[in-house]
């Protein structure tokens, strides 16, 4: 009786320590912040161009302004930005040669983690992200499943775990409540109207979820 109890015991400490080891995310320190796969990188936003028409009618806080969204993956010490780029589309790369990009002409990167009771979302998270890559960039932003942008990425890597919903996107801007005349060219050129209402998702919306928590900036020299 006594060698089955110990072996039942030994049983389930093995147990315990195989689920704390399969559920804990790799980690890397890096430029001041330890940072851990699946977390999410946001860039800020610009003034100008794309990036600030973007922001100028999606920007929630004062604080928040971003234009762009990655989720992170640490694989043998190196990390890595899963993220649907307009130069590239639905990319892996390897994060210091994204930064080294963006740093010249962006200084403000900001990392956001999921909270603890969303912790177990992260690996079938980075599973599904790595199935949508070599996709196209999505130049509408009008949902399709051939083609996807920064934030459509991210909430699809999560959509099994419900972590973020889509809203009725806008194209206004709020200080005049008239469609933004960047995007008015914008949809004009693509020979389409203007997807007011339609569904979708952007960085700014991301950031402000309630399953985030800020972790801090990424330090440039």
């Amino acid at each position: 009786m006594k060698n089955l109890l110990s072996n039942a015991a030994i049983l389930f400490i093995l147990a315990f320590f195989f689920s704390l080891s399969t559920n804990a995310q790799e980690r890397a320190f890096y430029r001041q912040l330890e940072l851990q796969t699946g977390d999410l990188l946001f860039f800020g936003a610009k003034t100008d161009q794309l990036s600030g028409a973007i922001n100028r009618v999606t920007q929630r806080q004062e604080e928040v302004s971003f234009d762009h969204v990655g989720l992170l993956e640490i694989s043998d010490s190196t990390i890595y930005i899963l993220h649907a780029s307009p130069a590239d589309g639905s990319i892996r790369e390897v994060l210091d040669s994204v930064l080294s990009r963006a740093g010249e002409k962006n200084k403000r990167m900001v990392v956001y983690r999921l909270s603890d009771d969303a912790q177990a979302s992260i690996p079938t998270a980075i599973d599904r992200a790595e199935t949508m890559l070599g996709k196209p960039y999505n130049w509408s932003y009008v949902l399709n499943d051939s083609s996807l942008y920064c934030s459509d990425f991210v909430e699809r890597a999560f959509r099994d775990a419900a972590l973020f919903s889509l809203e009725p996107m806008t194209f206004k801007d709020p200080k005049t409540g008239q469609t933004d005349s960047f995007w008015a060219s914008y949809y004009k050129n693509l020979g389409m109207d203007v997807p007011e209402g339609q569904p979708g998702c952007n960085p700014n919306g991301l950031a402000a979820n309630e399953h985030l928590k800020k972790i801090g900036d990424l330090e440039f020299n």
